[in-house]
């Protein structure tokens, strides 16, 4: 058995009204414990990643950032890495490189982008990753791929984190989590998205049984890896209660699943604090996940949370 990680917690948002919203939003979250700002990377109602993750990154001073992921298809991998590249820079060393093959299928047919099949997706995200990562070694780097040619570019500025800042992929299905596995230094377990939007195919996914299932492949994919690599969750239900049966029902009838479903997913937080730092510990045991992110509504009743169990 892996040796247990201490917890860490990041938030996810999206969205603010003003910059002023988002400054506070960003101190706020440091300020509670938080280890991670994190943002979708979509093309819907939300801040841009880049701009908005440095606004957070200049107005705290621990709070690391990162996308929670970076969409490989929106932007070549060059220009990417000299954005991530910058950002970890102006940072002061503080990104997380959060990077996937994309799946929201609304993003690509209102922008007019093709949206391959998975596997030519995944190939695309694969030779993608290893340009990031070429280019911000030390040295002058080459590449030649199906999706990329790269030709003696030396990828500036360097990051402070090297060789490379952390890199987190998510992933539901076995191909994903193998690449995860060998390439990155934090992992996801994701629902599937093969269907390309969140409904009743992701959310069969989303089960204990089934996040075992993920768990393993990436054990066996990662061999004597696993002891480097930091295990993540995206807790997309966190309801602090005191009132958990009431609210385990009605979560079960609105995603029409049965109640030991969400009791027991680790996509789900549900009870008052104390049972929420149970339910983590057990959590931690069973599947290794120690870096835990929450949305952005959470950040107030889920802190004191952060507080029992953020670095233990």
């Amino acid at each position: 058995m892996t040796q247990l990680r201490p917890f860490r917690f990041g938030v996810q948002a999206s969205n603010a009204g003003s910059r002023r919203e988002w400054v506070d939003l960003a101190r706020h979250t440091e300020a509670l414990g938080y280890s991670a700002l994190t943002m979708p990377d979509h093309f819907d109602d939300q801040l841009a990643p880049v701009p908005a993750l440095m606004t957070a990154a200049d107005v705290t001073t621990t709070l690391r950032i990162g996308a929670l992921v970076w969409d490989n298809d929106y932007k070549h991998p060059v220009v990417l890495a000299k954005e991530l590249a910058t950002m970890d820079v102006l940072s002061e060393g503080r990104l997380e490189i959060g990077i996937g093959a994309g799946w929201m299928i609304d993003d690509y047919t209102k922008a007019g982008m093709t949206y391959d099949r998975a596997g030519v997706r995944i190939d695309r995200f694969v030779e993608g990753l290893a340009v990031i990562k070429g280019l911000m070694g030390p040295d002058p780097f080459s590449f030649t791929g199906q999706h990329y040619t790269i030709t003696e570019m030396n990828g500036t500025p360097k990051p402070v984190q090297r060789p490379c800042p952390p890199v987190l992929i998510g992933g539901g299905g076995k191909r994903v989590l193998s690449i995860a596995a060998r390439e990155a230094d934090i992992i996801g377990i994701n629902a599937s998205m093969h269907a390309g939007v969140i409904g009743p195919d992701a959310i069969a996914t989303m089960t204990a049984e089934s996040v075992d299932d993920k768990v393993a492949i990436v054990r066996e994919a990662a061999g004597d890896r696993m002891a480097d690599i930091e295990m993540n969750v995206r807790v997309f239900m966190v309801q602090v209660t005191e009132n958990r049966e009431g609210t385990v029902d009605f979560l079960a009838k609105a995603l029409s699943v049965e109640q030991q479903m969400i009791e027991t997913t680790p996509f789900a937080l549900v009870g008052p604090p104390s049972k929420l730092v149970e339910d983590l510990l057990e959590r931690r045991e069973r599947w290794g996940f120690s870096y835990i992110i929450v949305g952005g509504a959470d950040v107030e009743a889920f802190a004191p949370v952060v507080a029992a169990l953020a670095g233990t």
